[in-house]
C-alpha cells in the first residue's frame, strides 16, 4: 500500500515536470498536439489490440482451452488504453508498451505469479 501512495506522488509530479520542460523546450501547441496524437492514436490501437484479444478469448473458449492469456491480454490492454488517457510522457510510454504485444508477453508471467501468490494466500478466488 506505500507503493501506491508513493506511485500518486511521484508520477503525477514526474509527469508535470516533463510537461512544463516539454513546454519550454518544444512550445505550448507541439506539445499540446503530441498529447492529443498520442491520446487518440493510443485510443485507435487500444479498439484494435481489443478486438484481437476478444478474438482469442471466443477462439479458445470455443476450442475447450483455458482463456488465460487473452484475459490478461485485455487488462493489458485496457490498462494501456486508461494510461493514454491520462495526459503525460510517462503514462503515454508505459501505456503504448501494454498496447503491443512483446512487452505483454514480457510481462505475463509476472502477472500469473502475482495472480497464483494471491490465490495460495486466498486472497483472490476464481470460479
Amino acid at each position: 500500500m506505500k507503493w501506491l501512495v508513493l506511485l500518486f506522488l511521484i508520477v503525477p509530479a514526474s509527469e508535470l515536470t516533463l510537461l512544463l520542460v516539454a513546454g519550454n523546450q518544444l512550445g505550448v501547441m507541439p506539445t499540446l498536439i503530441i498529447i492529443l496524437v498520442t491520446g487518440i492514436g493510443g485510443a485507435y490501437l487500444a479498439k484494435r489490440q481489443g478486438f484481437k484479444a476478444i478474438t482469442e478469448f471466443r477462439e479458445r473458449i470455443a476450442a475447450g482451452d483455458a482463456p488465460g492469456p487473452p484475459i490478461i491480454d485485455g487488462l493489458c490492454i485496457f490498462a494501456g488504453g486508461l494510461l493514454l488517457l491520462v495526459p503525460g510522457f510517462i503514462t503515454d510510454v508505459i501505456g503504448l508498451l501494454l498496447l503491443f504485444s512483446w512487452p505483454r508477453k514480457m510481462i505475463r508471467p509476472f502477472i500469473i505469479q502475482q495472480i497464483y501468490k494471491k490465490m495460495k494466500k486466498g486472497t483472490l478466488i476464481i470460479r
